[in-house]
């Protein structure tokens, strides 16, 4: 099975790799002071898509990359989540980011649930990591509602080097044990 083939559904969710499909959406989220915040900041339309294009590669090259998180109804770009493991980053993470309008229902939870067990099962990573400022709770409470646990401060390769950076994270085991268990009715602990 190509890259480009690859879809995972949850209950609300579809993920698969990104397309040029996603950019109007993807460059929303990246215009949104809010959303943008621990992204690397709000970026231009044209700074976006080179970022799609390095998940894009990253698939390609590798098999991996973060998948686009669609709405199963309406299929509506809802946010990016899932694997990847880029040249100098501290370790294998399961990340994510969320177009404001999609914030608080879950989604993300939902979405990276999934992204573990794939890290874990397909991909047979045996530790995981998220890659998180310091400030920003709403990515720490869902670290650890999956089930991670804070490891320390990391840096990041370019252009992140000045942003500061905690990462979470758990081994295979820790997930298999606890995380794997855990259901979208899980969202709300």
């Amino acid at each position: 099975m190509s890259f480009v083939d690859l879809r995972i559904e949850t209950e609300r969710l579809i993920l698969r790799p990104p397309t040029l499909h996603d950019l109007d959406r993807w460059a929303g989220m990246m215009a949104d002071p809010l959303a943008a915040r621990f992204l690397g900041g709000v970026q231009s339309r044209e700074i976006v898509w080179r970022g799609m294009m390095t998940m894009i590669g990253s698939w390609a090259a590798t098999g991996v990359g973060m998948s686009s998180m669609l709405e199963k109804g309406s299929g509506k770009w809802l946010g990016r989540c899932g694997p990847w493991f880029p040249l100098g980053w501290p370790g294998p993470e399961v990340g994510w980011g969320l177009h404001p309008d999609a914030w608080g229902r879950g989604y993300a939870f939902e979405a990276a649930r999934v992204g573990m067990d794939y890290a874990v099962d397909v991909l047979g990573w045996t530790e995981i990591i998220h890659s998180i400022h310091p400030d920003n709770e709403p990515s720490i409470k869902l670290a650890k509602r999956l089930g991670s646990r804070l490891i320390g401060p990391k840096q990041l390769p370019p252009p992140f080097t000045e942003e500061p950076s905690n990462c979470w994270g758990q081994s295979a085991s820790d997930w298999r044990r606890t995380g794997a268990g855990l259901s979208a009715g899980d969202a709300s602990r």
